[in-house]
Parts: structure tokens; sequence; C-alpha cells
């Protein structure tokens, strides 16, 4: 029995061997990391010499055989292969998570995480706690058995989606909404058919550009985002679209029209709530991304921020030559 162990043991290495030997001749030179476990494959990048361990789960739709060493050329050849004890299984689960072939289990990310005075940090202070769950036995129906694991970065979630990554890439910019300025400003008050200055000030997260990336092994998205426009919901039924961020108003400006981000209005906000127009500033973000697959894509985000503007009208004040007494104009109601 022990003779038979050592001829299996021995085939098995001679196989690996010879199963790495081309391996090693064609990257020679390059830095290896060491492999993670069974069911990862080897990828180096077209664009730098950098070698990485992925799960076979990423491979190509050549029957199985993987990418020889790259990675596929675009992302949409990727195709998800899950197995659950050899039998396939779907890749994700909208209750449970994604499925993760090395722990064989669908996993989701506990959040908020556990104090790290829990057991399941394992004595930790890094990484993240996972809940992994799977299906045992049919015969009373559905049965899940969930179980905690530590992990120390991101989980074999099978498939290395670039726009998962430039969600996450856009995400890590904490875009804001505009920073809303205008001129008659909060508290004061505007005249009908007088010049509104409309502008917003420019911060990285609120104007751009900003640039920020994502990334898993063998694959990086960077994203790059910048306001192309700001829209302007007025209150009276009239819209503005301004290209730019608007002119900032000051007293030097006189009386006149903004250069690039303006409105008159027709009528006083007398009998509106709060005797304001509620006016709105929707910023137009362009986000484009890239991966190092060559992948590209748009995504647009369009935050909002909200103001007030009270306008009024001139009214003629009457002066007694005679030195009379002259009756007061009376109030709009608004104070």
């Amino acid at each position: 029995m022990l003779r038979l162990a050592f001829r299996i043991a021995l085939f098995t290495l001679i196989a690996a061997t010879i199963s790495v030997g081309p391996l090693r001749v064609a990257l020679a030179g390059l830095v290896i990391p060491p492999k993670p476990g069974p069911g990862y494959k080897l990828v180096c990048l077209k664009t730098e010499p950098v070698c990485t361990w992925i799960l076979s789960s990423y491979g190509s739709d050549d029957g199985g055989t993987g990418s020889k060493g790259h990675p596929p050329e675009k992302a949409s050849d990727a195709k998800k292969i899950c197995q659950f004890g050899g039998a396939a299984q779907a890749c994700t689960d909208a209750e449970l998570g994604k499925w993760s072939n090395s722990q064989q289990c669908y996993l989701k990310r506990e959040y908020p995480p556990p104090p790290f005075t829990d057991p399941r940090w394992q004595g930790h202070t890094d990484g993240s706690i996972w809940a992994c769950v799977r299906e045992q036995g049919y015969d009373q129906g559905r049965h899940l058995v969930t179980e905690w694991v530590w992990l120390p970065g991101e989980p074999d979630t099978v498939v290395i989606d670039p726009v998962t990554l430039a969600y996450r890439a856009v995400a890590a910019m904490q875009l804001a909404p505009p920073l809303v300025k205008s001129a008659p400003g909060v508290g004061q008050v505007g005249l009908v058919n007088m010049p509104v200055w409309l502008w917003v000030e420019k911060t990285e997260n609120t104007w751009g550009p900003i640039v920020r990336s994502a990334s898993v092994p063998g694959l990086s998205v960077t994203a790059t985002a910048h306001v192309k426009a700001v829209d302007w919901a007025l209150g009276d039924g009239n819209t503005v679209r301004c290209e730019g961020s608007g002119t900032p108003y000051s007293k030097a400006m006189g009386i006149k029209d903004s250069p690039d981000c303006g409105h008159r209005y027709k009528k006083t906000s007398r009998e509106l709530p709060k005797c304001t127009y509620p006016v709105t500033a929707t910023a137009q973000w362009d986000i484009t991304w890239q991966s190092t697959l060559g992948d590209t894509g748009q995504i647009s985000m369009t935050p909002q921020a909200a103001t007030q503007l009270r306008i009024g009208e001139a009214i003629p004040v009457l002066v007694d030559p005679d030195g009379g007494e002259v009756t007061a104009p009376a109030k709009d109601g608004c104070g």
C-alpha cells in the first residue's frame, strides 16, 4: 500500500514538473510570486513585466484551455466557471453574495465589521470577516449552513469585472453635490427684470478633474471624472444650462448680466411658499474609465444641490414737496 502511494505521489510530482517546465522557460527573468493554492493560473500583463496568480475561473472562450499566460483581450471574453464539488454552481446569489471556488461557499462581507475582540477575527486587526454560506442537504428543503472566515484581502469571487472596479474607483472619489452660489444670495432680495448671477465653487470633489483607481490581482481600472455642465432649474419654469462653473459676482460688475450663467425673473416670488423661488443645480459629471486589459467605458452621475432666491419688485416712494406726510408702501407679506 505504501509502495502504491509512493508511486502516485511520484507521478503527481513528475506531471507538475512537466506542466510548469515550459512556463519557466517562457517567463525567464520575471519574478513570479508563490502559487496561492489549487485552481490558480499564472497571468502576465502585456503592458508591463508583471505576473500574478488568478483563479482558473477567469478563463477564455477557448474551451477552458485558458489564455496561455495572458489575460483575455477584452473583459467580455472572460467566462464564469463556478463549481461546488466539481458540479456547476451559480456564480451569484442575490441573497447570499458571490461564489468562491476556493472557499466553496457564497461570501458576503460582514458590515459593519464586528469588534476586534470577536473570536472570528482570529487575533487579526486587518482584512475582513466574511459570511460563508453553502447549501447542505435537500431532504427537508433548502438547508443553509453559515460559517465565518477571516480573509486578509478580497476573496476569489470568481469573476474579475472591470465595470465593478470602475464603480469602486468612482466611489473612492467621494463626489459631492455642487457648491451653489448666487447674486443675490440667500437672505438677500433680487428684483424683477434685474440680472441674477449663478455659479458654483470648484473643488476636486465637486468639479474635478479627479482620478482614482481600483484593482484586484491581474486587473486595474482607472477612472477620471470632471463636470462638463451644470443645469439650473430656476423655479419659475425656466432652466439654464451652463457649460462652465459660472462667473462669481462682485460689486465691480455693476448691474449687468452674467457673461456665462445667469437669469432674469419676470415675476416676484411673493406668492410662492416662503416667498422664494426654489432653485436646483444639477452637476453633469463625465466619468471615463480604462482597464489594464484595454476595456473602456463611461459613467454618468448627476448630484444636485438646492438654494432659494427671493425676488421682489421696486416700489416707488412718493415724496411730498410741501413736506406733508406720505403713506409708506404696504408690505408684500414676506417679512
